[in-house]
């Protein structure tokens, strides 16, 4: 029998999450909260609960005492069992001589002599016994289970072992995770001694292995010393982006923690060595302010000459970052303001033609790492940039660069406004139906349960409807329109109507299909009305879908309940009955010229049994009043022959004693019922 394997935990693998979560003020107080992540580029697999970051610092300094445990090696008698159950089946087989076993006690004797040189090893190195003392008190202060003020109880014991000899350890990978629990469970007093101790290490700390993830609990946790930690980077910034270490320490700066000014530090070595040695860092408040224009503030009130140099220096510093993508830079934030802050320079330069120049000479540059750079604000904007100021070619390269992504960038805040700058200003519209347009509508079932997701879908329906867009991002789609009216030839509203016609087939054929189900959850039934109402084609099949669940019996019999009783479908319903949605502003209907809500009303009216309408009314919550009003008003005006018919019936089921019984209820709505009634 071979020996069992030693069981050993690692440490998991670094991760991202999804979507962003708001910045956590650290300044004030120790108490623990979730650290802030940075955004996810498209181009990486998408992973469930995962987070972004500096390589999941907090999951290399939170092990488990437990876990350490389990992946210590086995004790002795552990270890000997093992060997001697593999020595209980001789090599060759059973027909091989057995060998003799060997002496257990030898073995016993050898791992104890392992043991004591191992411990002689230990002895032997720097600071052994200020580790060893200091792992004494780390070891009870990052459990899990402890209340807060024994845990600053060890932290203070902990912090008299390590203060003055910080500086001497941290670069140890046990050390730094001891001083790591300092910055993260201290007081800000031992945060600030800390940071003030390490003065100087800086940039080294954020190069290595291990304390790089100290660096990043600093910066995020001592505010008043992060400014002097960015300033040890400069001169050495695109150094550290591109090297493996550091380059997420300065990206988890700049994306989370940073203030404007605090960037502006970051980005000055962008902006070439002249702009580096004149720039004044003595932190004024006059400096601040400038400082937080960035690019602009810096080109203020300098001649020419100058500022083309400026830019020549910002041009070939964010080429020496493109042209090395197997770094990892191209995914940063700070590079991708960097280069929106280049092009909204150029784009104010006095010669057009050196405008098209530099920015055909920056998008050639980049282009093929478009992808890696719509999950930013900037970059987002970058991506939008050169759609909207791009040739056809141009726009149709950007196309094949995205498209295997679009499915993740429909679920990103950021990047799924590239897709909405590609509808609102790509003329050729084909191109579109192919490539983008596809790949949303392929993917609804994964999207609509999403915010995002549902914005996507919706994109392609009613676009910049304030119902489902808030008026921040209705503004920064229409930063590129102005672009628009230079660069694309086609009516927006025959664009917009082309783009409506090429994804209503396959979105009215999704819920043909899933319909039933869909109008049963909340974020189904809000894309299910918009579609409904807005999209171009034949609607019948869907109609008949969406009716099945209704004309079950009412009340439900079942676990489930009804959907004239789950809020967001009657509410779909009714929407779909008065033929357009309420605006609140005019106090009226704004009707779709898209949908007929009196042939949706004739046709429950055929597929919907009278009893389910009329136990609506009068049994269980009486959920459906409002929803059999709303069916009166559509077809109390009709003139068609099966509108009449259907009109007749609702007469006959609400006539005599189910409407006695209804005027004697004191359920909201019958006042409206019997109101749209007497209409009829």
């Amino acid at each position: 029998m071979a020996p069992a394997p030693k069981s050993s935990k690692k440490r998991p693998a670094s991760s991202q999450a999804g979507p962003k979560a708001k910045k956590a003020n650290t300044a004030k107080g120790t108490k623990e909260s979730s650290p802030t992540k940075r955004s996810k580029p498209v181009t990486v697999p998408q992973e469930p609960d995962s987070a972004s970051g500096s390589d999941s610092e907090e999951d290399w300094e939170d092990v488990s005492s437990e876990e350490e445990a389990q992946a210590q090696p086995m004790d002795e008698d552990a270890d000997e069992y093992a060997m001697d159950e593999s020595e209980d089946v001789p090599e060759g087989g059973e027909d091989a001589q057995p060998k003799v076993p060997k002496d257990p006690n030898a073995s016993r004797d050898g791992h104890k002599a392992q043991k004591v040189v191992q411990e002689q090893r230990k002895a032997a190195k720097p600071h052994s016994d200020l580790l060893t003392e200091a792992k004494l008190v780390w070891a009870p202060a990052r459990q899990k289970n402890i209340t807060s003020a024994e845990r600053q109880k060890h932290i203070e014991a902990l912090m008299k072992v390590i203060r003055g000899k910080v500086k001497d350890i941290v670069f140890k990978h046990d050390a730094s995770r001891i001083v790591q629990t300092v910055v993260k469970h201290g007081k800000q007093k031992d945060r600030d001694e800390i940071a003030v101790e390490l003065k100087g290490k800086y940039k080294e700390l954020a190069q290595n292995k291990y304390s790089k993830f100290l660096i990043t609990k600093l910066i995020r946790f001592c505010p008043t010393h992060r400014a002097s930690i960015l300033t040890e980077f400069q001169s050495s910034v695109l150094r550290l982006l591109l090297h493996r270490e550091a380059s997420s320490v300065l990206a988890d700066a700049f994306e989370l923690y940073a203030n404007a000014y605090e960037r502006s530090i970051l980005l000055r070595e962008f902006y070439g060595k002249e702009a580096t040695l004149f720039t004044i860092t003595s932190g004024t408040e006059d400096e601040k302010q400038k400082s937080r224009k960035g690019l602009v503030g810096l080109l203020e009130g300098i001649d020419g000459d100058r500022k083309k140099r400026v830019l020549t220096a910002l041009k070939e510093n964010l080429e020496t970052i493109f042209n090395n993508p197997d770094k990892g830079a191209i995914t940063h934030a700070i590079v991708h303001r960097a280069l929106w802050e280049y092009l909204n320079t150029v784009n104010t330069l006095p010669d057009e033609a050196e405008q098209e120049k530099l920015r055909r000479e920056a998008f050639e540059n980049c282009q093929e790492a478009l992808a890696e750079m719509v999950h930013t604000r900037d970059g987002s904007r970058v991506v939008r940039e050169f759609i909207a100021r791009g040739s056809a070619k141009d726009r149709k390269q950007i196309l094949k660069v995205l498209k295997p992504h679009i499915e993740r960038m429909c679920l990103d805040d950021e990047a799924q406004t590239v897709l909405f700058t590609a509808f609102d200003v790509i003329d050729d519209t084909k191109l579109l139906s192919k490539t983008i347009v596809p790949e949303i509508t392929g993917a609804a079932s994964k999207l609509y349960s999403t915010t995002q997701g549902r914005r996507s879908l919706l994109y392609l329906i009613v676009p910049r409807t304030t119902r489902h867009f808030t008026p921040a991002q209705i503004a920064s789609l229409a930063e590129t329109d102005s672009i628009r009216e230079k660069t694309s030839k086609k009516d927006p509203e025959a664009r917009q109507e082309e783009i409506l016609k090429s994804a209503s087939s396959a979105l009215l054929e999704w819920i043909a299909k899933d319909g039933a189900s869909l109008v049963r959850e909340p974020a189904g039934a809000l894309i299910v009305t918009d579609v409904m109402l807005y999209a171009d084609g034949d609607k019948s099949e869907a109609i008949s879908t969406l009716l099945t669940p209704f004309s079950s019996h009412y009340p439900s019999t079942s676990s489930d309940p009804h959907p004239i009783d789950l809020p967001h479908t009657s509410r779909a319903y009714k929407t779909l009955l008065q033929g357009g949605h309420f605006n609140h502003r005019t106090k009226s209907v704004t009707p779709s010229p898209a949908w007929d809500a009196t042939a949706f009303a004739v046709a429950l009216v055929e597929t919907v049994d009278k009893g389910v309408c009329v136990n609506a009314c009068t049994k269980g919550e009486t959920g459906g009043l409002f929803l059999m009003a709303e069916l009166c008003t559509a077809l109390v005006n009709a003139k068609d022959d099966k509108a009449v018919d259907a009109r007749e019936d609702i007469k006959k089921w609400f006539s005599g004693d189910v409407r006695k019984e209804i005027e004697a209820g004191e359920a909201r709505g019958k006042k409206a019922l019997l109101e749209q009634l007497d209409r009829l």
